[in-house]
């Protein structure tokens, strides 16, 4: 490699990850990665287009058997090549830098960037219930910026503290980072776990008269149980989270594919329980019909008002957890991309005592805090969310490409059921991307224009590269 790319890092700057995580630490990032407001709002749309106790948890139990047969895809991609970065480095290997590069280019400006202000605004949100400040939108003053207007709220403020203060966590090493996130992830599992277990022993049934028989199958068409496997694999996005910091596994030959394996079956068990104990306490009549959160519908149901607290409570961690996984998560992507000379040159350097991606984590950071006060993080989520899918399932695709074209590299550990499962991955996922477009093609024209604004892009970064 030339350029920069292969420049000798300046001194007191290593480039070099340091090998900390166990497997219970990368699963952890798994878990906080997946589980958030998608199981909690999410299972009143499935049960729309599924309309029946056997679809409704066939759908969750078909995504998360998807989900796993992505893992373990990404487990064989991960272990051949244990680097930071994910997916980027997975497209690069087997179709090149430039679709390599839109990954990282999508992931920055909208992927990870975009999620994390969105998350971090509706942290805010909740913190209001306590301190109605944190959530009050009135504008303070605004900041003409040309294409972009900054808008000042104590929400934002809010909002852009959470950010500031989690990335502050992830840049000042692996051991503080890990610690606050697996203590978060712990703490979705059991409070989950906890309404769970709560609502299916100490909760009654619908009445009769107010359920519809939900173990017949009259209601549900083949096409509306594939519909609704959209937001059920919408809400599985995460799954391959313990990808994006194989660099940091310790022994990734073994411990890579256990924790994608452990985090995404710990996530599977979560959301069926989840969605038995939805079930349970509430009429799908009224399932189909809530707008609000479903947990809250549930324990409002079960426990009257007295769960409120905890459940907002809950939603604060669960929340929290979810952004400190796209913190830790999002910057190693830009660290690969900046070691291959795709991205900001700083972005390669490694803080000598932290040993963290810092300026990644802190250009991650600013971008998203941008995106809080612009107001448009709402619309890149809306343009770019099947791009999480179809970066995925090319990745996943690769993986056949690879197979074909090294068939003599060594694998340390070979994708379950190959060729089937990964097979059925990329057909699904394909299936999402078109089935997204075809719905609404204005935003996922939009989003194809962002992505595809990575093109030019590319090609600056590339020439700076060469010519340095």
């Amino acid at each position: 490699m030339s350029g920069r790319a292969a420049a000798d890092p300046p001194t007191g700057v290593r480039r070099d990850l340091e090998r900390r995580l166990g497997t219970i630490d990368a699963a952890a990032v798994v878990v906080s990665n997946v589980i958030g407001s998608g199981i909690l709002l999410m299972p009143a749309i499935v049960a729309r287009m599924a309309p029946e106790y056997w679809a409704l948890m066939s759908v969750w139990l078909a995504g998360g058997l998807l989900a796993f047969a992505g893992a373990m895809a990404y487990a064989e991609l991960a272990t051949m090549r244990p680097r930071a970065g994910g997916e980027y480095v997975y497209l690069r290997a087997a179709y090149g830098p430039l679709p390599a590069f839109l990954t990282g280019w999508t992931s920055f400006v909208a992927g990870f960037s975009g999620a994390i202000a969105a998350a971090a605004v509706g942290l805010a949100g909740f913190l209001g219930s306590a301190v109605p400040v944190l959530a009050d939108r009135t504008p303070w003053f605004s900041l003409s910026l040309g294409v972009l207007s900054l808008t000042i709220s104590p929400q934002n403020l809010a909002a852009v503290t959470i950010i500031a203060t989690l990335s502050l966590v992830h840049a000042v090493g692996l051991g503080p980072g890990r610690i606050v996130q697996n203590t978060l992830a712990a703490i979705k599992v059991l409070g989950l776990g906890a309404f769970a277990l709560a609502g299916l022993m100490w909760g009654h049934p619908p009445p009769a008269s107010t359920a519809p028989a939900t173990m017949a199958g009259d209601g549900v068409t083949m096409g509306g149980w594939l519909l609704a496997l959209v937001p059920v694999m919408f809400s599985y996005s995460g799954w391959n989270a313990a990808a994006y910091v194989a660099e940091e596994i310790r022994e990734p030959s073994r411990r890579l594919p256990r924790s994608l394996a452990l985090g995404t079956t710990v996530v599977v068990v979560v959301y069926l329980a989840m969605n038995a104990f939805y079930l349970h306490v509430l009429p799908m009549a009224m399932l189909k019909a809530l707008e609000l959160r479903v947990i809250d519908a549930a324990a409002e149901r079960l426990f009257a008002g007295a769960a409120a607290g905890a459940i907002t409570g809950l939603s604060v961690l669960i929340t929290a957890g979810t952004i400190s996984a796209m913190v830790f998560a999002g910057p190693r992507v830009y660290y690969a991309m900046a070691r291959d000379g795709l991205f900001l040159p700083a972005a390669a350097r490694v803080h000598p005592r932290w040993r963290t991606p810092v300026v990644s984590i802190a250009a991650q950071a600013v971008w998203s805090s941008i995106l809080v006060l612009s107001g448009t993080f709402s619309q890149l989520a809306s343009y770019t969310g099947f791009a999480l899918v179809l970066f995925s399932g090319i990745a996943v695709a690769g993986l056949f490409v690879l197979r074909w074209r090294e068939p003599d590299a060594p694998r340390p550990f070979r994708a379950w059921g190959y060729p089937l499962a990964p097979a059925l991955f990329t057909v699904m996922s394909a299936a999402m991307v078109v089935n997204a477009v075809w719905r609404d093609p204005g935003p996922s024209a939009a989003g194809l224009l962002v992505i595809g604004c990575g093109v030019p892009i590319y090609f600056l970064l590339r020439g700076r590269s060469a010519a340095s």
